[in-house]
């Protein structure tokens, strides 16, 4: 003999969320990889203050300053755009 009772059904996953949770979800759903992004931003932005650094050393003490200049000029480039992608970011965040 078989016994024909309903099954229960897990509770529905929204239901297990809470508000928090489920607007962090719905945000990543929005803009996915927000946080590795902006960790790349970081990372390169930290790179570039390294080689800026190292290239700004070289031009005060006169060594191959042709050579350091547009180097270092690249590496000034390269902070302020990953500075200015990650306000963006940020700004995208602020709005969700």
């Amino acid at each position: 003999m078989t016994n024909h009772q309903p099954q229960e059904q897990p509770p529905h996953p929204s239901r297990k969320l809470d508000h928090q949770q489920y607007a962090r979800l719905r945000a990543e759903i929005k803009a996915p990889y927000r946080g590795l992004r902006k960790f790349v931003y970081i990372a390169f932005a930290a790179s570039g203050l390294i080689g800026g650094f190292i290239f700004l050393i070289r031009i005060v003490a006169g060594r191959d300053v042709d050579d350091a200049l547009p180097n270092f000029a690249l590496q000034v480039g390269v902070v302020a755009l990953m500075i200015w992608l990650f306000r963006l970011e940020s700004q995208a965040e602020r709005k969700q």
